[in-house]
């Protein structure tokens, strides 16, 4: 019984993620599912994302937390439209959750909206949220075996980010070893190493990310 449970409320969530992909496709915004640990450097890479494309293209925010506002506000004192989602304990966000923030931010004047989900390695992964594409933030003091402790997350991703890049001399971080294991469970699937710390690495990500945006819009 509880398998069956859980399938019911998976499919429930794709059918509603279905339903927001089609809301921001009628407005043509492509929206950016940002996943990661705590502290992987989730917002400071969406602020850095931010100040490279907000020249070209109208960005807003979506800001997942168990509870608090603080990112939100972050994001907010930059000029950008940002709400902030709280789950209240959830371990991650669902495409209801979703469907129900969205009008509070200005779908009209937005070209891309990206959300940062709860910083968890697991949840995260198992939830479309309507999303056209998925960013997975590893940072280099979180360690090398993740790939192979959390695969889903790196399975079921559009693009790795390696973070926190300028910290690799002073870890113990095998950078092989999750080329490896990530091009074995994500064959063929970009990954860009950066520091948001340093601004190395953002621009050709944000160049990637140009272009998943103009694809939304064709």
């Amino acid at each position: 019984m509880e398998i069956k449970v859980l399938h019911q409320v998976m499919d429930w969530n794709e059918d509603v993620s279905e339903e927001v992909k089609g809301t921001l496709a009628g407005h043509r915004i492509c929206m950016i599912n940002v996943m990661g640990s705590p502290g992987a450097g989730k917002t400071t890479m969406i602020t850095s994302l931010i100040e490279q494309l907000r020249g070209t293209f109208r960005v807003g925010v979506i800001e997942g937390d168990i509870a608090g506002q603080v990112d939100a506000e972050r994001i907010a004192s930059l000029g950008v439209p940002a709400v902030q989602l709280n789950t209240d304990g959830a371990c991650h966000i669902e495409a209801m959750s979703i469907q129900h923030i969205l009008p509070e931010l200005p779908l009209e004047d937005l070209d891309v909206i990206f959300v940062e989900n709860i910083g968890n390695l697991v949840c995260p992964a198992e939830f479309r949220i309507g999303e056209s594409l998925r960013i997975t933030i590893l940072s280099i003091p979180e360690g090398d075996d993740k790939v192979e402790k959390y695969p889903l997350m790196f399975t079921d991703t559009d693009c790795l980010v390696l973070n926190k890049y300028d910290m690799l001399p002073y870890f113990d971080f095998d950078e092989e070893r999750v080329l490896a294991n990530y091009g074995t469970v994500n064959p063929g699937a970009p990954l860009f190493r950066i520091s948001s710390r340093t601004g190395d690495g953002i621009e050709e990500l944000a160049g990637f990310i140009s272009e998943q945006i103009r694809k939304a819009q064709s």
